[in-house]
């Protein structure tokens, strides 16, 4: 959940998903619907389905039980490097080094450059404390969230200052990436306590298999600003879109998927909706 999401927008997600799912046995006999729905909100659904995924096969592979080693849970789905080093080091001590995006940028200041990535991950090995490898890279990857930042470290406090040559000069170059900006029109349809929601296909690309508001990139018919009700912001991974909501108003002009159907509003939360569907729902009160 924390892959390129924030904690503070995690937090309540996580405390429900295990409430829901308690054990992997539960998470694996759900339908990818109902985990989907759990996780919306959270955006990346590509991240739910390999959870879902993975945790089906730990059933039938493991008979419910992790593998220890990180060769054998890269074997998994959705478990790359990164993530089998660090479930083998902590959960059950392979002394393995981890690196993420903060390792990285405390070992490059460390070095006094930039080091290609298989270097980073040997010097990272090469510093790993072998008895407590959990517990080592769980302090190096805070070392770099906390006092090694990107922008203004906090050298003064930091613990290993005396063995850096960088002293906080050196970070990692990112590529900028160019914001897109669209707009897209939405209907809020309600009628005997059911909303319209349109399916996106199982072969989309983005959000595949979610339930979503009717929506459509251009500007429906003149008479819709009588039903405006509210525009939002939202953000895509490289887009940011102007999303214009139209409530209570019947579609009449060309519409992304098919004409939809009605959905009890109380079988809502059961759905795997999108994000801005949610948040439209959310901000009229409907869920």
């Amino acid at each position: 959940m924390l892959q390129q999401t924030r904690v503070a927008a995690v937090l309540g997600h996580y405390q429900r998903f295990l409430e829901r799912f308690p054990d992997v046995g539960a998470l694996a006999a759900a339908s990818e619907d109902n985990v989907l729905a759990a996780w919306s909100g959270l955006g990346y659904y590509r991240r739910a389905r390999m959870l879902h995924q993975c945790a089906r096969e730990v059933v039938e592979r493991y008979r419910g039980r992790f593998p220890s080693s990180a060769d054998d849970l890269r074997t998994l789905p959705g478990i790359g490097r990164y993530t089998a080093a660090a479930i083998a080091s902590i959960a059950f001590q392979e002394p393995l080094a981890v690196v993420d995006g903060n390792v990285e940028r405390v070992l490059h200041r460390l070095a006094g450059r930039a080091l290609p990535a298989q270097q980073t991950w040997e010097r990272a090995q090469k510093l790993l404390q072998p008895s407590r490898p959990g517990d080592f890279n769980q302090a190096t990857m805070e070392l770099g969230a906390t006092v090694c930042l990107p922008r203004e470290p906090r050298c003064l406090i930091c613990p290993v200052r005396q063995w850096c040559t960088a002293k906080g000069e050196i970070a990692r170059a990112k590529p900028v990436t160019r914001q897109q900006h669209k707009q897209i029109w939405c209907a809020l349809e309600r009628r005997d306590g059911h909303i319209r929601l349109v399916r996106r296909s199982k072969t989309d690309s983005l959000m595949a298999g979610m339930w979503e508001l009717p929506q459509c990139a251009e500007p429906p018919h003149e008479s819709a600003h009588q039903a405006h009700w509210r525009t939002f912001r939202h953000s895509i991974t490289v887009t940011e879109y102007t999303v214009h909501v139209l409530r209570d108003w019947t579609w009449k002009g060309p519409m992304k998927g098919t004409r939809g159907d009605w959905v009890a509003i109380d079988e809502i939360p059961a759905l795997p909706i999108t994000g801005l569907t949610r948040k439209i729902l959310k901000a009229d009160g409907i869920i």
